[in-house]
Formats: structure tokens, sequence, C-alpha cells
């Protein structure tokens, strides 16, 4: 297992960071942030200059990248912008990784050569007013009726849908003696009539942010099924593994952006006649900062080996997702911290990384549901 990055990974941190420099200014990320505004200029820049096929098949027209590469370039977008690298995430795991591993030929040949192109973008409908956690528990119905399923039902929590062009949505299609049975994924035109979309006011990740939807009597062409019929948490359940490789890489990127103010303030803010990192009340916490960043940095690194080893499990995605998460809101606070009375006034954007870190501990798998994963699978 070697963690040092070839020079054609060295290329994707270098390219990837001067494109930012230039489309993705600390005064753009504001405004999105402050106008809750999506990124769009910044994304349609990744897809003109070919970011956005990274790890698509080359026949598609992609660049046949690795999950190490996704990791790379997910942490230097995060490093820019956490929201934008995780509106790019949800495409090429759901529109990319998730379409290829289950789709039909022809959801594939449709789909994913667009995803590449920054044509559609794609969302996750998972979680319910009812089964946050217990996810599982969801009870969407999609109900088989001749060439379409009817679907009702309510999801919150589906970042993006209001910027998608189709949802992955997970309902339940037939009431089985256990929970995880009879769920079906869909690929749903988020255009569909009957679909109601209502972005929800969030303390942090307000550029993209979430939204409630509400389904009612929705037909969706029953050739939309992603998968097979009623089989479809096992599907679910591996895209949220891949969704954790992909979010603790971006949160890591965004938890180094975080350190680099802070590191940059301590040296230069001055006070008792010396900068305030001489001081090792201070010095202490960055000290500890680095230490999270760089065993964050390997455990990213190592996960995105595993998974193109094929031997990546799910304990694997909690302890990454666990560490990251809680090392993100850590260094977030610390930072912040740091600043002190800078770090709480909004035109710094210390407040922003502490508002957008406290989701990463809750979002995609609570910090607690990776702690029962990990126990479980050491027989507890």
């Amino acid at each position: 297992m070697n963690f040092e990055l070839t020079a054609d990974q060295k290329n994707i941190q270098n390219h990837l960071s001067e494109l930012l420099k230039d489309v993705c200014s600390q005064e753009y990320v504001r405004k999105c942030d402050e106008t809750e505004t999506p990124p769009r200029e910044a994304f349609n820049a990744l897809a003109k200059n070919g970011w956005l096929g990274l790890i698509g098949p080359e026949e598609y027209g992609g660049a046949g990248g690795t999950a190490t590469d996704l990791a790379i370039m997910l942490d230097v977008l995060g490093y820019h912008f956490e929201e934008l690298g995780l509106w790019v995430f949800r495409n090429l795991t759901y529109g990319c990784v998730a379409v290829l591993k289950h789709g039909s030929k022809e959801q594939i040949e449709h789909m994913v050569p667009k995803v590449l192109r920054g044509e559609l973008s794609f969302c996750f409908g998972l979680t319910e007013p009812d089964s946050g956690s217990d996810a599982s528990a969801l009870k969407t119905r999609a109900i088989h009726q001749g060439d379409h399923f009817l679907v009702n039902g309510r999801k919150v929590y589906t970042s993006g849908m209001d910027i998608s062009d189709y949802c992955i949505l997970v309902t339940r299609t037939n009431l089985l003696e256990k929970k995880q049975q009879g769920i079906t994924n869909f690929l749903v035109d988020t255009k569909l009539p009957g679909i109601e979309v209502k972005k929800l006011a969030t303390l942090g990740q307000r550029s993209i942010g979430t939204t409630e939807v509400l389904y009612s009597d929705v037909k969706v062409p029953a050739n939309a099924i992603l998968g097979e019929l009623d089989q479809g948490w096992k599907g679910a359940d591996t895209y949220l593994c891949y969704e954790r490789l992909c979010l603790s890489a971006a949160r890591t990127g965004a938890a180094r952006a975080a350190f680099d103010f802070a590191l940059e303030h301590a040296k230069t803010r001055v006070q008792f006649g010396k900068p305030i990192g001489k001081f090792q009340a201070v010095s202490h916490k960055l000290a500890d900062m680095k230490a999270m960043l760089d065993i964050a940095q390997t455990m990213v690194y190592r996960y995105a080996w595993l998974v193109e080893q094929g031997k990546d499990t799910r304990q694997d995605a909690a302890i990454l997702k666990l560490y990251t998460s809680e090392s993100y809101k850590s260094i977030a606070d610390m930072s912040l911290q740091i600043l002190g009375g800078y770090g709480y006034c909004m035109e710094y954007p210390l407040q922003r990384f502490f508002r957008d870190s406290r989701l990463a501990t809750i979002g995609g798998g609570t910090s607690e549901i990776q702690r029962n994963i990990i126990a479980t699978s050491l027989g507890l």
C-alpha cells in the first residue's frame, strides 16, 4: 500500500488548484454563501475543462481515473469551496458510479456521458421525516401500475434536488418481513408532475443546501428502476459507502483550509509583544490540528486504495467517516477560537467553516451510527 502520489496525481492537485484560484475565489465563495446561490460558474468551468470526467470510463468520454484520483480532486475542491466539492461528488457518485454499477445499458449510455460533460446533475433521496438514522424504515411507496410506478411520500434532506435533473430515489415497493427487503431504487426525473421541492433554511451549507421533497402520485416509468426490483437496499448501502469516501476527502480539504487560515493568523497576529502562535495555548491547538489533518488524509488515501482493490468494507467506511467528520468539526472550532473575536465576525471565513463543519457529524450517517456500525463489526 503506497500513499505517495504519482506525477499525474500531483498534476491533478496543481492544475485544479490553478483553475480554482481563477473561478472560485474567496470573494466568490462568500457571495455564494451569503446569497444562497449555487456555484454554477465554478461548476461549469470544471465541466468545460474536463474535470467532471475524471473517473468516468474512456468509452463514455471520461479519463478512466481511480478512486484515489477522485479523492485528490475532491480534497482540492473542498479546500477551495466544500459545497462545490459536494456538488461534484453527488454527480460522480450517483450519476456515474451508481449508474455504471446497477444501471441498464440504456441508462448508462443515456446518462453517464452527459454527467461526465456536466450536462446532468444528480442527487440522492433517502431520508424521510420518520426514518433518519433508521434509514431502511422508509415509507415512500412506489406501486406498480402497468408501464409505470405511482410514487407517494415525503423525503427530507435531499441535498441539491432543486438543481438536479435526476434523483436516485429509494422507495418501498413491497412490504416484506425485513425492512431492508422490498426496497427499490429509481432514477427519477426531477421535473415530473407531482414533485414539490422546498429548500430548507439551514445553519450552514447555504449555497446549495438541502431540500424537503413531496411526491404526490408521481408516475415514474418502469424502465427507470436502477438495479433489481425489491433488491435496492444493498445498492443504496453501497452508494453510501462510496459517498463516505467522497465526503471525507472534501471535508479533509475544507479542514485544511480552516487550519491554514488559523495558522497564518497565529503567525501574524501580535499580542503581548509577540505573534500569538508563540504562546503554547495556541501552538498546541495548531499541533493537534496538524496531527488530525495528517491522519485524516492518510485514512482517505487508505480507503480509496481499498476501494480500488475491492477490499473496502462497511467498517472501513464507518471508521473513515467518523474520524474525518469529527476532526473537521474540531479543527473548525479550534481555528475559530484562535481568531477570537475575528473568528466570530461574519466578515471572516472561519464562521463559514464552523457552520459548515457541524453537518459533518450529522449528515451522511451520524457519528453515533458510524460507531454502531464499527461496534457491530466487532461482534458487539
